[in-house]
């Protein structure tokens, strides 16, 4: 598995110190982008959360997951969540070690009280004392949170007081993109309230034994009732367990919302959000424990159209860190169609550009502080059906395609703009966990590329 090494520098560790009114949350910021462009320790908000130990626990289940594997126990690296400033709200993120569960707190206009929150992403240190001073938290004294330096002169000290460096595998990486591409498929399919939340996120099972199938939940009146069946408006559950992170939160959740695609029979991701006093804690978990979401495929159709990666380059330049991204007034902006417009919005999200908030239903501008841009130089199927096609691998014979890969050859057929192959990627997923190698030089070799990674 390819990875790479993130290292974080931090001017010093963040902490929470009580001072004389009060106390004050000082989450310290490696290295990252705002509108002024890169920054070593970027400042975003100094002001008071209005909520201050619900927020606490916010960001303690944002750092459960990323600590987490939910799928073959081990201790992983951990790395630090990512904050974005989006001008009205902060995003915290995060991403579990085995790569099958994304998390997301929102702490909204509502939730802060003090300066304009700034804009541009970076990474936060989240260490292990700060863990367990956010864990004692009780009460509603005052908490002053500042997400930066206290002082901006900070920036120009010489050398970091803190040094994290973390394995950064490339699936990692694609999974970020793979869940937000999933997650921009979803609708909202149950609300419950907050009570109502409880009682059942309390009722779920600990585990799934193994070889049973996907657990299903469907609304029914006031709360969710499983189900084995996908039946209409149903919800996948896979993994009940990976919602352990909302334990932290649960006593103050005013609603739970449930959000999914619409059902096909087999197994899919969902998201699950708890509406908090000036908050949302989002989980969005992969269609299985044991799968991340890094094969997902849900991001290659976008990454192997060349008119894509134009009009990503030249929506990138119109993005303006919003906290809402409106598909309508980019295009008319950039001279495009809506729909190549979401086409570029999804090969940003592949180079961590993009998010997907499933409450607003709407795309978010962040920048990721990695080389996320490697997610698509590394991602196996399109390195392969890039040498498919450099090998000239590929003949065109009207609706059908021959592939000649290894000593076999492959049929790809297209009918209705969709493909389908005669190989056992294809016999295994029909298409839901996006095209194979095969399909996708078919593709590429149909909109004129010629050479691997190069010009078309």
């Amino acid at each position: 598995m390819t990875r790479s090494v993130q290292a974080l520098a931090y001017a010093r560790p963040s902490a929470l110190e009580t001072l004389g009114g009060g106390r004050q949350l000082g989450l310290e910021t490696s290295g990252g982008l705002t509108p002024a462009g890169a920054e070593a320790h970027p400042r975003f908000f100094a002001g008071f959360l209005t909520s201050p130990q619900i927020a606490a626990r916010g960001l303690l289940a944002v750092a459960d997951v990323a600590a987490a594997r939910y799928y073959q126990r081990i201790r992983p690296g951990s790395l630090d969540p990512v904050v974005t400033g989006n001008g009205d709200r902060l995003r915290f993120e995060s991403f579990s070690g085995c790569g099958g569960v994304y998390a997301r707190l929102d702490v909204l206009s509502e939730g802060l009280d003090g300066a304009e929150t700034g804009h541009g992403t970076t990474n936060v240190d989240v260490n292990n004392p700060l863990r367990e001073a956010l864990s004692r938290m009780t009460g509603h004294d005052p908490l002053h949170l500042r997400v930066g330096p206290q002082e901006l002169a900070v920036t120009t000290l010489e050398g970091a007081v803190v040094e994290k460096k973390v394995p950064l595998p490339d699936r990692w990486l694609r999974g970020f993109a793979e869940a937000q591409v999933a997650s921009a498929g979803f609708d909202l399919r149950a609300e419950l309230t907050g009570a109502e939340a409880v009682r059942f996120l309390r009722s779920l099972p600990r585990s799934q034994a193994r070889g049973r199938g996907p657990l299903w939940v469907v609304q029914s009146g006031r709360t969710l009732r499983p189900t084995t069946r996908p039946v209409a408006g149903a919800v996948c559950l896979p993994g009940p367990d990976r919602l352990a992170a909302l334990e932290r939160v649960l006593r103050h959740a005013t609603a739970l919302r449930v959000y999914g695609p619409v059902p096909d029979g087999v197994a899919t991701a969902s998201a699950w959000e708890l509406t908090l006093p000036g908050m949302r804690l989002t989980l969005t978990l992969s269609p299985d424990a044991s799968r991340g979401f890094s094969g997902e495929g849900g991001v290659l159709e976008a990454l192997a159209t060349p008119e894509a990666e134009r009009d990503a380059e030249l929506v990138s330049v119109l993005l303006a860190w919003e906290p809402r991204i409106d598909p309508a007034e980019l295009a008319a902006e950039a001279g495009l169609t809506v729909e190549r417009v979401r086409a570029a919005l999804t090969r940003l999200g592949t180079a961590g550009r993009v998010g997907y908030d499933v409450a607003d239903a709407a795309y978010f501008h962040r920048e990721l502080p990695y080389d996320a841009d490697r997610a698509e130089r590394h991602n196996p199927r399109l390195v392969a059906a890039r040498a498919l096609v450099a090998e000239g691998a590929v003949v065109l014979d009207g609706v059908l395609a021959t592939v000649a890969s290894g000593e076999r050859r492959y049929q790809v057929r297209e009918s209705g703009g969709a493909l389908s192959c005669t190989c056992q990627w294809w016999a295994d997923y029909r298409g839901r966990r996006g095209p194979c190698k095969h399909a996708l030089a078919v593709r590429m070799v149909r909109r004129g590329e010629t050479v691997a990674g190069g010009t078309r």
